[in-house]
This record gives C-alpha cells, sequence and structure tokens, in this order.
C-alpha cells in the first residue's frame, strides 16, 4: 500500500486528496482563492478523517509548488513541509503544468500531438511548457506573452492541445488550424497519480533545500510613507 497525502493550492480552485497507488480515495475542494490558507489545514484533517489515518501513517506528502498564484503556493509548500519536518515523510514536488498535461494525456487517448498547458499569468501572458503524449518535455517551463505567433512552430508541425486557465486569452489570437482545445476532467485524479509514479521511482525533494517553482520573480510595490 502506498498513501500519499496530494496538497494543490496554486490555482483558482484548490484540492487536497488522499491517493492510494495513484487512485484517490478522498479529496477536499475549495473554489474561493481567497480562502485557500483557511481551507487547507481543515481539509487535510477532513481527508485524513475519512480515511481512517493520521499524517504518520501516511507514505509521503506531495504538494503543487508551482506555477500559480504566489500566495497560494508559498500556503501549499509551507504546509507541506511543516508535515513533513513534524511527520518525518517523504516530500514530494510536482509542476502544476505537468498536472495538467497528465490530465489532458490521460483523457484524449489515441490522438496523436502535443501537450501545451497555459496558466493564466494577467493580462496576456501565460505560463506554459509543451510535452509530447508520454509527458516528455518539449519546451521547459516559461513565462510568455501571447501573441499570434506563439507556438508557430509546433502548430506547424502538427496538433497541439492547449490545455487550461490561459486558453480563453489565447483562442482570441491563435487562428492556426492545428490548435485543440481541452477541459480540465479530473485534475485531482491526475495530480495523484503523477505523485504515485514519482513515488515509485523515489523522486523525493529535498525538505531542506525544496523551493516553489514561481519562474518569475515575485516583485512587491513598496507603500509610500
Amino acid at each position: 500500500m502506498s498513501l500519499i497525502l496530494n496538497i494543490d493550492t496554486t490555482s483558482e480552485s484548490a484540492l487536497v486528496n488522499i491517493g492510494e497507488k495513484g487512485a484517490v480515495l478522498f479529496e477536499e475542494k475549495n473554489d474561493l482563492q481567497k480562502d485557500h490558507a483557511s481551507f487547507l489545514h481543515p481539509a487535510i484533517e477532513r481527508v485524513l478523517k475519512k480515511a481512517n489515518i493520521s499524517i504518520r501513517e501516511v507514505d509521503a506528502v506531495s504538494v503543487c509548488h508551482g506555477p500559480g498564484s504566489y500566495t497560494g503556493i508559498r500556503v501549499g509548500v509551507a504546509a507541506a513541509k511543516g508535515l513533513c519536518y513534524a511527520a518525518r515523510k517523504p516530500l514530494i514536488t510536482v509542476n502544476q503544468l505537468e498536472i495538467l498535461a497528465k490530465d489532458a494525456i490521460e483523457n484524449n487517448t489515441g490522438n496523436n500531438g502535443l501537450y501545451c498547458p497555459l496558466i493564466d499569468a494577467r493580462r496576456m501572458e501565460v505560463f506554459t511548457a509543451v510535452y509530447d503524449n508520454t509527458l516528455k518535455e518539449i519546451a521547459s517551463p516559461s513565462a510568455l506573452i501571447l501573441d499570434h505567433l506563439s507556438f508557430h512552430d509546433f502548430l506547424n508541425a502538427g496538433k497541439v492541445f492547449f490545455i487550461g486557465s490561459g486558453i480563453l486569452k489565447w483562442e482570441i489570437v491563435c487562428t492556426h488550424p492545428n490548435a485543440r482545445y481541452q477541459k480540465i476532467v479530473n485534475k485531482g485524479l491526475a495530480f495523484s497519480k503523477l505523485s504515485y509514479e514519482f513515488f515509485q521511482r523515489g523522486g523525493f525533494a529535498s525538505l531542506a533545500y525544496a523551493r516553489p517553482l514561481y519562474i518569475k520573480d515575485f516583485h512587491t510595490t513598496a507603500v509610500a510613507r
């Protein structure tokens, strides 16, 4: 048995679930982004209670470490590292772009092409990457300001499946016939499957040195006094 506690507070919807060999046993969700911090720890308690286990009985804690909301990333990563330290459990960090691509691949069997998650980063900017249908990274995670030439080489080579919150702005500028759009089906399940794959191959992060995946540096503006 391999029980993994999965935590994701990086986007508009937060989730916490208990996965066993990639299958989701119990899950809690929150769709109010401003409430992710207050939702997180009670949700962890609820899923553990539903599974009738304590945090010391899980085999690992997995956290989506970005990209996405800066505050949300910090909330999730801090909680996961704290739980791992207290319960002496290994930490797994999973990239949100991989989770979205995994969801699309799992629900698009039989269709060859590339998979391009797009996470809204405000204005015309997105966080993105490109993967093949085995989840091999073709283009590494980056921040991109969209225009009509974005992903041009990939689209000219064949079908590209776009998923995520950024596709609404991408549809406005993209007219290429090879562009395809997919809805997210079950992000929690894709996350659980990925974290289990990491667990199987010992893909653990350093508890001391694991860092959020912001992609862009975080900047704040000082308030004049």
